[in-house]
């Protein structure tokens, strides 16, 4: 298997030496075991309705294909031993959707070029109600049998700020010793940042403003929409970029300001990219609803008409099922079988516009088609919507977009489940959590890694030569691997466990996954999925699938393009924290893919408590190992 059939991405790997980050989605994964969404069990409180499966004669569709994704296919259907047939599912041959799977199946078994495979522009992402791993209303986190480990864990982390803290009221006479770190925070410009944070959030409305000029129709998303689009989010990232180089912010302010303005990018491309989409769909669909008014002018002649199409040269297969937005994706399977849809329409208008003679049957298969693609966009523009005034167009509104600006997700989405109430007792709990936090990071920074830091630019300041500045590099990195764990390890809990949670709440937002049980990863990609679904799933449909369907590449050039594209912004916040261009960080970034491969080979697969310790290995001396390099050169 390649490293691009299997990697997934909720953020890109961390290899020893390296931070974690973002890192895309594999065709394999994303549409299969791991980012087959349509898989999840949902919670029986879940507020998007199902509509009921269908059948394949007495077996529910689906049901068929989870046996087939679990190998349970048709030689699993029969006891090895005693030869009868051990699944109760009975499997008839003359069934026509059955029939029509299995001819599915053996075109894309025998299509080794690729041709037909999907292309589709977005993913689809199913948001479903449930709560984050370590939240206290999860039952599952509060029955794990490691509770006490996490408790542990907060009572450790309590105990040693109060040895910390005790231990500069005796030196220094202060429980917060020097507070360098927190005077910085507050001596200069908090006001400042504060506006300027308000005002960019604000400035995401330029992307609304740009849908309203494309639904009136003074701007085609398909010619100069997303050419202003792309134009807007660089000048907004230059903007936001620009901004801490001229006020000359320091590190922490600038730290918050550049990730909250790329959080506000992909927001803004999401937005922008989904309703672009939607707005060529309705353009599509006014444009038939026009020719089929068209066709019902027309009086069909007695005789057959001799005007093209005829009947027998269109592809009508598809009239047989409901027309539904699901069976346009499955029609995007095949390219071709897509490509001879959009032909068909076209000369279909073409021959009514042309007032040609049409007889009964023309007439009659004519408007069976435009009704069926009429139906099954006006399921598209529906999306995820629960009611009808929140499809698209009606979703267009100045309230929609800010209300997504907040919510914790950067996947826009035309309905997303909610809560029915705010537990505003949980919200306190975390709102306080998240001060609580950043208190015990500020203790423990200025205690630990501030020395370290100040003493490597006191050998710059005093003129010390490479080399000798090198020979302190080991105790340096020796000095700050703890301290840097435990600031990723918290840092990790502060912005996925109590930010994303506290917002959730707040928003009425009950989609909590935002990471899951990376801990346990025993391998970078899986740790890539598991560590940051939200910027996982926005890879997967704005990164690497749309890059899919836009540039028409393959799925290893789109990897590559992804991690590229990841490592550079990612490279882009080390460039602004540390005002250096060194590269370490891309290097180590793309450095992932053949690490990836060594993780398949016959030494690691299967391995997992091997792999676990590797993975470990990376977490804990990747971000001592990084800030240790940008301080030193």
């Amino acid at each position: 298997m390649s490293v691009e059939e299997d990697h997934g991405s909720s953020n890109i790997m961390t290899p020893p030496g390296s931070q974690p980050h973002t890192m895309p989605p594999s065709p394999t994964e994303s549409q299969t075991s791991v980012e087959d969404y349509d898989e999840l069990t949902r919670p029986p409180t879940t507020s998007r309705r199902r509509k009921p499966a269908p059948l394949v004669g007495n077996v529910p569709l689906e049901a068929i294909k989870n046996s087939a994704r679990s190998g349970m296919g048709r030689a699993a259907s029969y006891d090895a031993l005693t030869g009868k047939q051990a699944n109760p599912l009975q499997f008839r041959a003359d069934d026509a959707e059955l029939r029509e799977i299995l001819r599915r199946g053996m075109l894309r078994a025998k299509d080794v070029s690729g041709k037909n495979k999907t292309r589709a522009k977005f993913s689809d992402l199913v948001f479903t109600k449930k709560f984050s791993t370590f939240d206290g209303r999860n039952v599952d986190a509060a029955n794990s049998p490691f509770h006490g480990f996490f408790t542990l864990f907060w009572m450790a982390m309590f105990f040693w700020i109060v040895k910390i803290g005790a231990e500069n009221w005796r030196r220094l006479g202060s429980p917060l010793g020097t507070n360098e770190i927190l005077q910085t925070m507050f001596q200069r410009d908090l006001l400042v940042l504060l506006i300027a944070d308000g005002v960019m959030c604000a400035l995401t409305g330029v992307s609304w403003l740009l849908q309203r000029l494309i639904l009136a129709g003074y701007i085609n998303w398909d010619g100069a929409g997303w050419i202003l689009q792309n134009l807007w989010q660089t000048v907004f990232i230059g903007g936001v970029v620009g901004l801490t180089l001229v006020r000359d912010w320091p590190w922490t302010h600038t730290v918050f300001f550049v990730m909250h303005g790329l959080v506000m990018l992909m927001k803004q491309h999401s937005y922008a990219f989904y309703n672009g989409h939607l707005s060529t769909a309705y353009r599509k669909r006014a444009a038939l609803l026009e020719t089929l008014k068209q066709l019902d002018y027309i009086s069909p002649v007695q005789t057959p008409s001799q005007t093209e199409p005829t009947p027998s040269t269109l592809s009508t297969d598809h009239l047989s099922k409901i027309p539904s937005a699901t069976h346009i994706k499955e029609r995007r399977l095949s390219i071709v079988e897509y490509e001879k849809t959009a032909d068909d329409l076209d000369k279909i208008a073409a021959a009514i516009d042309s007032g040609s003679p049409l007889d009964h049957e023309q007439v009659h298969v004519f408007e069976r088609m435009i009704k069926w693609e009429i139906d099954a966009l006006t399921d598209e523009l529906k999306g995820k919507a629960a009611e009808p005034d929140r499809a698209y167009p009606f979703n267009l509104t100045f309230t929609n977009h800010y209300e997504y600006i907040v919510l914790p997700t950067v996947v826009y989405e035309l309905g997303y489940p909610r809560s029915d109430s705010i537990n505003w007792r949980y919200a306190a709990e975390k709102f306080a959590a998240c001060f609580g936090i950043i208190f015990v990071m500020i203790m423990i920074s200025q205690a630990f890694i501030y020395p370290v830091v100040m003493e490597t630019v006191a050998m710059k300041d005093a003129g010390m030569p490479l080399s000798q500045r090198f020979q302190a590099f080991p105790w340096m990195l020796s000095d700050l691997l703890f301290p840097f764990m435990i600031e990723y390890l918290l840092s990790w809990y502060l912005i996925w466990e109590t930010i994303l949670n506290f917002l959730a709440e707040v928003t009425y937002f009950a989609d909590r996954t935002f990471y899951d049980a990376w801990w346990n990863s025993v391998s970078w990609d899986q740790f890539a999925r598991d560590w940051n679904r939200p910027v996982h799933n926005f890879l997967l449909r704005h990164v690497y699938h749309s890059s899919i369907s836009a540039m028409k590449v393959n799925k290893h050039t789109a990897t590559l393009i992804t991690f590229f594209l990841s490592a550079c912004v990612h490279e882009l916040v080390m460039w602004c924290i540390f005002k250096k261009l060194r590269g370490y960080l891309l290097f180590l970034q793309m450095c992932q893919l053949p690490l990836v491969r060594l993780s398949r080979t016959r030494w690691l697969r299967d391995k997992e408590t091997l792999g676990n310790i590797i993975f470990w290995l990376g977490i804990f001396t990747g971000p001592s190992i990084l800030c240790s390099l940008y301080l030193i050169l």
